[in-house]
This record gives structure tokens, C-alpha cells and sequence, in this order.
């Protein structure tokens, strides 16, 4: 990854955090957390991984991001100063729960 991308990958990280931690309004005790950003190299497109807690609020927490993708989308391009600006999408991001099973699983042995 160039440095370049890398930049925004580091940007877009910090201005989604911030527009989940003050803008999106969940339930009490969700909490979601931004766990990777990745943009293609032509910056059209940026993948971001969160990691959602509790797991039993996965669903709920995946419909409010869909509900405001548009207003975040919106909000992201108002603070990057760049053309092309990058759509962005949301994917769950399950290494905490595939660590948590497998750290399980070797306390049985």
C-alpha cells in the first residue's frame, strides 16, 4: 500500500470514529469500534471493518450504520478534501469472536 492511501486509510479512520462516537446514536451499551480501513488504490472505494459489542447486537448496530451510511457518507466528503471521494462500506469485523472461541477452546484441552 502506498503512502498515500495510507494517509486516508488513517484519516477516514479517524473522522468515521468520530462521527460514530457523537453523532450516531445507539442503544446503551452497543458499542461500535472501527477496527480497519481499507481504500482501493484508485480511492473510489473504502472498505471498513467494525468490531461490534455485544455480539448479540450485531443486527441492530449493522441496520443503524445502513440507516446512516448516507448522512456519514455526507459527512465524509464535506471533511476530505480530495477528488475521487471514496464510497464508503461497512463490513462486521469477527476476529474478536473467532479469538474468543478459540482461546475457549484451548483452556478445554
Amino acid at each position: 500500500m502506498n503512502t498515500r492511501v495510507a494517509k486516508i486509510n488513517g484519516l477516514i479512520q479517524d473522522i468515521l470514529n468520530n462521527i460514530i462516537l457523537k453523532d450516531l446514536s445507539l442503544k446503551e451499551g452497543v458499542f461500535i469500534t472501527i477496527s480497519k480501513v481499507d481504500t482501493t488504490s484508485d480511492l473510489r472505494y473504502t472498505r471498513v471493518s467494525v468490531s461490534i459489542f455485544p455480539e448479540r447486537e450485531i443486527k441492530y448496530a449493522v441496520k443503524t450504520l445502513e440507516h446512516e451510511l448516507y448522512k456519514m457518507q455526507g459527512t465524509l466528503n464535506r471533511k476530505l478534501h480530495m477528488k475521487p471521494l471514496p464510497k464508503i462500506e461497512f463490513r462486521v469485523d469477527m476476529t474478536e469472536s473467532r479469538a474468543d472461541e478459540i482461546e475457549k477452546l484451548l483452556r478445554e484441552i
